[in-house]
């Protein structure tokens, strides 16, 4: 059974003059990127995400401060803290997705394998969970 959800580490370099993280299509990153996008400034309380995607895939990465990423898979459910620059999750298909608990001066990195589709996205929990219930039958 393919993985829905893993944390990725990426090679860190660095020296006396800084760091460095490689994150290469193919080695770390399991797509093909087709869409970058990044979400700051969001105040402390706000939940982003609310939703599943049935064609995208995700690689998350908060390059700056931290944030809890809650992942549903629809049988699991689990809490990943970003709170390293060379770390980041890989969210596939038709993963529930929370983003939550931004730290100040928070930046979090998405990558994903599909242009924008609003009609691609799950918003309605009970939705979702019917779609991956009647998937599996």
């Amino acid at each position: 059974m393919k993985k829905l959800y893993e944390l990725i580490e990426f090679q860190k370099l660095g020296d006396e003059f800084g760091e460095l993280v490689v994150a290469e299509c193919g080695k770390h990153i399991p797509f093909d990127v087709r869409r970058i996008f990044y979400i700051y400034g969001t105040k402390q309380g706000v939940v982003r995400g609310r939703h599943a995607n049935r064609k995208s895939r995700f690689l998350l990465i908060n390059m700056f401060g931290s944030v809890k990423i809650k992942i549903d898979t629809g049988k699991k459910k689990d809490v990943i803290d970003l709170n390293r620059p060379n770390m980041g999750v890989y969210l596939d298909r038709m993963v529930w997705k929370d983003m939550y608990d931004f730290s100040e001066g928070s930046c979090l990195l998405v990558l994903s394998d599909e242009l924008y589709d609003s009609k691609e996205y799950v918003r309605d929990y009970q939705e979702f969970l019917n779609e991956i219930n009647n998937a599996k039958k």
